[in-house]
């Protein structure tokens, strides 16, 4: 397993990701009727506008697949004073889950907020997602709830926060 930045030439394989790893993981949480309408293509665009802001990291097997992606920059609101830098997401194909592959996504998304002088973080995922545990054991603290309509159904989402990404907890076994 390899984790690397992304380029642009990545789009088609992010965007595999993140449809097989959404209907995945949120089945029986967002309405089918979203998550039946996702397509490889629509994402595929999405990403290769998203990779330009060049904050992508991917996790390749041994094959050179894309397996995982993340991606992290400022803070997108500006309601969190204290917390600087975002992990705007990652995603794993669900049978590469659980084998480290978020810790070490997560800690190039960090390198690349302290290098950009971001030494907090928030992320924001949605209460019922099951691997919300993973930012709690990474040392992550509830800082704040909002919720969004998908579908016609109203979800909540749990923002954890570091308040010093130093104290991530990135070595967990």
């Amino acid at each position: 397993m390899k984790i690397r930045k992304a380029t642009l030439a990545d789009a088609k394989g992010i965007a595999r990701v993140h449809v097989d790893s959404w209907i995945a993981t949120y089945r029986n949480i967002v309405p089918d009727t979203y998550l039946d309408q996702l397509s490889y293509e629509a994402r595929e665009q999405l990403w290769t506008e998203n990779l330009k802001a060049e904050n992508n990291f991917v996790a390749e097997n041994d094959d050179r697949e894309i397996i995982g992606f993340a991606d992290g920059g400022k803070e997108r609101t500006g309601k969190y004073a204290k917390l600087q830098g975002e992990l705007y997401s990652i995603y794993i194909l669900p049978e590469y889950q659980g084998k480290g592959i978020g810790r070490s996504l997560m800690k190039r998304v960090v390198q690349h907020l302290k290098a950009n002088g971001q030494n907090s973080m928030l992320v924001w995922v949605l209460e019922e997602n099951p691997s919300r545990a993973f930012y709690e054991k990474m040392g992550g603290k509830e800082v704040d709830r909002k919720t969004l309509t998908v579908s016609g159904k109203v979800l909540t989402e749990i923002a954890y926060g570091w308040a010093d990404i130093d104290q991530l907890k990135t070595d967990l076994r």
